[in-house]
C-alpha cells in the first residue's frame, strides 16, 4: 500500500493521453470478476440440474464417468466466456468499454470535481504532466467519434496526483431526468483502502446534485461483497430490498444485467441525494 495525501488529489475529466492508463486500471480492477461470475452461475441449482442431465446422457455414449462430467462443464464455461459481457466492459451496459474510454475524453478538459480535503487543509493540488516512457511515440486516434457516440459515452473522471492516475470513476450518460448511474469505479491496487474511492464517489455525487440529480445508481458485480459493503457504507441501498411503492417502478427501469438462464450479473444500489 502507498500512502495517499487526499488533499493533493485532483479529480478531473479524462483526457486523450489518459486512455492507456485508464484501460490498464480497468483490466487490473476486473481481474477475477469474470471467473467469479461464471462460478456463481455454475453453482446455481438449475444449472447444476442441467449439467447432471447432460452428464447422464453422455454417460451412455462415452464410457468414462470423468469425460461425461467434464465435457458439459467445459462447454458451458466456453459458452459463458463467449456470451458474457467482457470483463473490460462497463458494468450495467452492453456497450463496449471503448465507447466510454475512447470518446468521453472529448468533454470539457478543465472541468474538475471539488476536493473537500483540499479546502480543509488549505493546500492547492498540483497536476504535473503525465510521465511518458522513453522511446514511445504518440499515436493519433483513427477512431471516428460522432456527436451521437460522444453523447452516449457519458463521463470518465480520473484521480490525478502529481501526474499519476490513481483511480477512475465512470458515469453513465443521462438517459433519465434527475437520475445518474455510476457504472464503474476502479482504484489502483497500491492505493486502495486510503479513502480514494469514497472521495471520488462523494465528489461526483455533490457535482451531480448541484446539476439537479436527485438519485444515483451504482451497478456492482454479482457476487462482490467488497463492492457491496463499500456502497452500503456510503449510504446506498440495494434496489428492491425496501417495500416502497416507488421501487416497483424503478426496478423496471433500472434492472440488473442478466446472463445465462437469466441469472443476475450485477446488483443495483441507489442513493437519494
Amino acid at each position: 500500500m502507498v500512502r495517499v495525501e487526499l488533499d493533493q488529489v485532483v479529480m478531473r475529466r479524462m483526457r486523450e493521453d489518459d486512455i492507456e492508463a485508464v484501460k490498464a486500471l480497468i483490466k487490473e480492477g476486473c481481474e477475477g470478476t469474470e471467473n467469479r461470475l461464471i462460478l456463481h452461475i455454475l453453482t446455481r441449482p438449475l444449472c447444476l440440474f442441467i449439467l447432471a442431465v447432460l452428464s447422464s446422457i453422455l454417460r451412455c455414449l462415452v464410457h468414462s464417468f470423468i469425460l461425461a462430467l467434464a465435457i458439459p462443464v467445459f462447454l458451458l464455461i466456453v459458452f459463458l466466456k463467449i456470451t458474457m459481457p467482457r470483463s473490460t466492459g462497463v458494468l450495467g451496459s452492453s456497450r463496449p468499454y471503448w465507447d466510454y474510454v475512447g470518446s468521453s475524453y472529448r468533454g470539457t478538459q478543465d472541468e474538475t470535481l471539488q476536493n473537500p480535503y483540499a479546502r480543509i487543509s488549505g493546500k492547492t493540488p498540483v497536476t504535473k504532466a503525465p510521465r511518458r516512457r522513453l522511446g514511445t511515440k504518440e499515436k493519433e486516434s483513427t477512431e471516428k467519434i460522432t456527436p451521437e457516440r460522444e453523447q452516449t459515452a457519458g463521463q470518465v473522471w480520473v484521480a490525478d496526483c502529481e501526474g499519476d492516475i490513481l483511480g477512475c470513476i465512470f458515469r453513465e450518460s443521462e438517459s433519465r431526468a434527475g437520475v445518474r448511474r455510476i457504472c464503474r469505479l476502479v482504484i489502483g491496487s497500491w492505493y486502495r483502502r486510503e479513502g480514494l474511492g469514497r472521495l471520488l464517489v462523494q465528489s461526483l455525487e455533490q457535482k451531480e446534485s448541484q446539476r439537479g440529480a436527485d438519485r444515483v445508481y451504482a451497478h456492482v458485480p454479482y457476487p462482490s461483497k467488497v463492492g457491496e459493503v463499500f456502497f452500503r457504507k456510503l449510504g446506498y441501498l440495494q434496489l428492491g430490498e425496501q417495500n416502497d411503492e416507488d421501487d416497483g417502478e424503478e426496478v423496471k427501469l433500472e434492472h440488473p444485467e442478466r446472463g445465462f438462464l437469466g441469472y443476475p450479473l450485477t446488483k443495483v444500489f441507489y442513493k437519494d441525494l
